[in-house]
Order: structure tokens, then sequence, then C-alpha cells
């Protein structure tokens, strides 16, 4: 049994590969199951600033996972930050022991650091990484993903930046245009209900939102945006193995 927790599709694409018939957690979310048993059962997360997603971490403190051996795949596209040393240290404050927790370097989706055009084009090895892990998982390999004193540095700086923000600066971090042509689908892709449709426009409400981008990079118009500069405005990322539909799937409201 997998989770997964998708913006642009990469974490999809990962969880499907472990297990075809991979959860959506922003799905589990939304109803009231939380006790999961399965022999071998798995989180397949995005990190933001190393670490996990709101919702992601909400899930895991919530999940009574009934299994011998728990494990998590933490997607990242640049810098590793020490994530699998912050995510064994969540789980372990919420009373769960993974056994295995690896990470895979995929295109980053972070639009105010990375060019999409450019990331496309990179070669991260990723199905040779995948490879790695699937024959890891199908021994049930226990290991935690190495962390260096440098990653934990890299951390530490994030958090520094980070503080010279106000507290609530990711929450007002879309903007809508007025390009916008009140299609929906921003709506329909986010994990978290955090913008919908109104009088013909999409809106942005901040307070949930999981800062996953999903609503940016699967605008047709290309009327979401940032409030911050962005490397390349006109260029938008979705892992290639996945559909809009398929994210939609995973995130949309029913």
């Amino acid at each position: 049994m997998v989770f997964y927790f998708t913006g642009t599709g990469n974490s999809l694409y990962i969880a499907r590969r472990i297990d075809k018939d991979a959860v959506s957690i922003p799905q589990v979310m939304r109803g009231q199951e939380r006790t999961f048993t399965d022999e071998a059962i798995g989180v397949v997360s995005p990190v933001y600033g190393h670490e996990m997603p709101a919702m992601v971490k909400d899930f895991i403190r919530q999940a009574n996972f009934r299994s011998k051996y728990l494990f998590l795949i933490l997607t990242y596209g640049n810098r590793y930050g020490g994530a699998a040393e912050l995510a064994l240290r969540f789980c372990r404050d919420c009373g769960k022991q993974p056994a295995y927790i690896h990470t895979l370097l995929m295109a980053d989706n972070w639009l105010p650091a990375f060019d999409m055009e450019e990331e496309k084009q990179k070669d991260k090895n990723v199905e040779g990484q995948l490879a790695h892990i699937l024959d890891d998982l199908k021994a049930q390999k226990h290991e935690i993903s190495t962390v260096t004193d440098s990653d934990r540095a890299v951390h530490r700086q994030f958090l520094q930046s980070a503080g010279q923000m106000p507290a609530d600066a990711w929450q007002h971090l879309i903007r809508v245009s007025s390009r916008c042509a009140g299609c929906g689908v921003c709506e329909k892709v986010c994990p978290s209900g955090s913008i919908h449709v109104e009088n013909g426009r999409a809106v942005h409400v901040p307070g949930g939102c999981q800062t996953c981008l999903a609503c940016v990079h699967a605008c047709p118009e290309k009327a979401i945006g940032l409030t911050v500069p962005e490397k390349n405005p006109q260029a938008r990322y979705r892992n290639p193995h996945v559909s809009l539909s398929e994210i939609i799937r995973a995130n949309g409201r029913y």
C-alpha cells in the first residue's frame, strides 16, 4: 500500500511505479479512514524547503499504520538538505518508525530558482535511482539515506533565510492575472482547496496552501504566477509520464 502527494506529477509517477494502485493523500484526508493495514506501507512525497508538505505531515501524524515495514520516498529537485533525517525525526515524534527512507532526485518545479525548459532537458537518472529503490523495497531493506554536516548546513541556511520573511509569506505567493479565463483547472488540481473560481476568475485563498505550485504549472493561460520573480514565466512543468487528468483525479474534489 502506497500513499502519495503530488503537485506536478513527480511523486505520483514514482508512487505508481511502486504500486499501480497508489492512493492520493489529499483524497484520504477528505475522508474519515485513518487506519491502514498491509505487509508494507509507503509514503511518496516531495520535499519543500527540505521537509514534507504540511498535508503529508498531517496524514502521517493522524494515520495508524498496521505494518511491519514502513517506508518513505522523498522526491526533490536540487538541494537535499538532510530531508531524510528531518522526515525520520518527524515520524519518530509522531510515534512512527520508518524502516526505510530514500531520496530521489527529479526535475525541480520551484519557479523562482529554476527555468522549467532547462529542467526538462536535464538527465537526473530517475530510472536508475528508481530501479535501486525498487530492489531495496522488494528486499524490505532497512536503510535511511545518509545525511552529512554539509546537508544540515544547507537546511540551517534555508531556515535563516526563511526566518527573515513574514511568518505567512508562503501563503501569499500565488497571484492571478487578468488573463484568467475562469476555466477552473487550477481549482481541480489544487490538493488543499486553496484556489477557486469566483465570478469568472480564479481566487487564491491563503491559509491552507501547500505551496506545491500545481495551480501555476497547470494553468493553460499562464494566468497564474508568483508574487516573486520567476526564472522563466513562460515555462511550466508536468512530469512527462503523468497527464493533467491524472493530477486532477489525485487532487480534485468530487
